[in-house]
């Protein structure tokens, strides 16, 4: 959520810095709100002070015996009365208008986010090299069914189009990728393990920036107005909401690994079947509270973690920055890590990691108060997926095949699984 008074402050600015995410987003309608909602809490103000006035004026009559005055006044403040009563209910209908438009805003892009749209973004570097075959490289999907991986038919049966079924070494293959990488960061990254419930309430959703615009993407328990876990970030910046930290106490460092649901409603072309957009899917996060002078540092260090997965599995990948069109509602910056699949000869997300600066500490009311006992202050969220699985399931199986279809596993994932060759 962004600050209202800073909105206020110079509109122009801060609505030509907006247009970069959204050429069309106008500020006008929000500000005649928040004068109109200014100019009614005066005047609310103005007659609450006429009646306590006239409620003191009225007591002094009836002590005075003066009962016409008294009457008279009792009449007019019945017409102030009824006036502050019109006001006021106009002023919460105001303020509830206020707060829709202000949640709806997106964060303001960091100055160092570029102009675009996703088909714009800034490739900041690449590691290793793409492989190269002899033959046409196949598709994960073929891979698994091949080799006994992955039962989407069954998964359709079971639930519906667009959920995973893994079996046999591909149910190891996921497993161990899991735990790996939640083990990795708790012990080379000092992060502190969190499982966390998979459901949240509304103002979970609220805080982390989801709700209310993206509401109708998330899976909803509509009788206990619960929703299911859509990335752990909604979760995790909920941990400190209403709390308020100790500067000496930051940053605060999570890791949590969830299963991750999305209803991701629409049509997908042939590039999306498999493993690439699916509706359920396993991920470990990571999450950052700290103080506002850090958090660009942290979201440096939350990248290179991200890669050290890839890296560690010898996969080719690129790092790209996000321009300003193709920011998540919450963020201010974000930076992307894409893996190189050879079957559909594209790279592809598997880690997006973000600040989101102050934006969901306000909406959270997260806050910590400084060391030199100052003002307390709004902490910045950082968070980033290191990593989500089905696509980096999928580069592992396409990245390391052989002509005869089988996968050579990375040495890492070998000696965690105590076999080296994935054999149909």
């Amino acid at each position: 959520m962004l600050d209202l008074r800073l909105l206020r402050s110079d509109p122009e600015e801060f609505q030509a810095r907006l247009r970069r995410r959204d050429p069309t987003l106008d500020l006008s309608p929000l500000l005649a709100l928040d004068e109109e909602r200014r100019l009614l809490s005066g005047k609310a103000d103005d007659l609450r002070r006429q009646q306590n006035e006239a409620s003191e004026q009225i007591a002094r009559l009836t002590r005075e015996g003066r009962q016409l005055e008294r009457d008279r006044l009792r009449e007019e403040m019945r017409t102030v009365a009824a006036e502050r009563k019109r006001i006021e209910e106009r002023l919460q209908e105001v303020e509830t208008e206020l707060q829709s438009l202000v949640l709806a805003l997106p964060n303001v892009p960091h100055s160092s986010v570029p102009d675009g749209t996703k088909e714009e973004k800034v490739i900041l570097r690449t590691f290793g090299e793409m492989p190269r075959f002899a033959f046409p490289p196949q598709h994960h999907v073929a891979l698994a069914q091949n080799l006994k991986l992955l039962d989407l038919e069954r998964a359709a049966k079971v639930t519906g189009a667009r959920f995973p079924m893994y079996t046999g070494d591909g149910a190891r293959i996921e497993l161990a990728l899991l735990h790996w990488m939640f083990e990795l960061h708790v012990r080379e990254h000092g992060y502190t393990p969190i499982l966390p419930p998979i459901l949240a309430n509304r103002t979970s959703f609220v805080t982390s920036g989801q709700f209310p615009k993206f509401a109708s993407e998330v899976y909803a328990c509509p009788e206990d107005d619960l929703f299911l876990n859509p990335t752990a970030e909604a979760l995790l910046v909920n941990l400190h909401r209403d709390e308020m930290l100790a500067e000496d106490d930051l940053p605060r460092r999570y890791v949590a690994y969830t299963p991750c649901f999305r209803r991701e409603a629409g049509t997908y072309g042939e590039e999306q079947r498999g493993l690439i957009r699916v509706h359920q899917f396993n991920k470990i996060e990571l999450f950052h509270y700290t103080a506002p002078e850090s958090s660009y540092a942290a979201l440096d260090e939350i990248v290179l973690q991200a890669e050290t997965i890839l890296q560690k599995l010898g996969l080719h990948y690129r790092v790209a920055l996000l321009p300003a069109g193709d920011l998540a509602q919450q963020a201010a910056k974000t930076v992307d890590v894409e893996v190189w699949l050879p079957g559909q000869d594209r790279y592809y997300e598997v880690s997006s990691c973000s600040n989101c600066e102050d934006y969901q500490a306000r909406r959270g009311s997260i806050r910590y108060r400084p060391i030199d006992g100052g003002k307390p202050r709004f902490v910045h969220t950082l968070n980033g997926s290191a990593l989500a699985t089905s696509r980096l399931f999928a580069a592992i199986l396409e990245q390391n095949q052989r002509e005869d279809g089988t996968v050579a596993l990375p040495s890492l994932l070998a000696d965690l699984l105590g076999q080296r060759t994935l054999v149909g």
